[in-house]
């Protein structure tokens, strides 16, 4: 799956001096090449994401000059280890 955002996250590295003017905090939704739009909110991006494109792979990404990185984990069949 990695592999299948990495048109979209080189798109998003291209546009971000662009749209980081006009639309810092914004979330760009990019399938592929194309860059589908810029929307207010995460939840609206996602819901046009999964409208337009399925199950199909698609980035949804907020627009900021420094990037907050976050982590999650599908391994949820784990023990609680504390």
């Amino acid at each position: 799956m990695a592999e299948s955002l990495e048109r979209e996250t080189e798109l998003y590295k291209k546009l971000l001096p662009t749209t980081l003017a006009a639309d810092e905090g914004k979330f760009a939704l990019i399938s592929g090449d194309q860059l589908v739009g810029v929307f207010e909110t995460y939840a609206d991006a996602l819901k046009v994401g999964y409208e337009k494109f399925g199950l199909q792979p698609f980035m949804v990404k907020q627009i900021a000059a420094i990037e907050v990185m976050a982590y999650f984990t599908r391994d949820l069949g784990s023990a609680c280890l504390t």
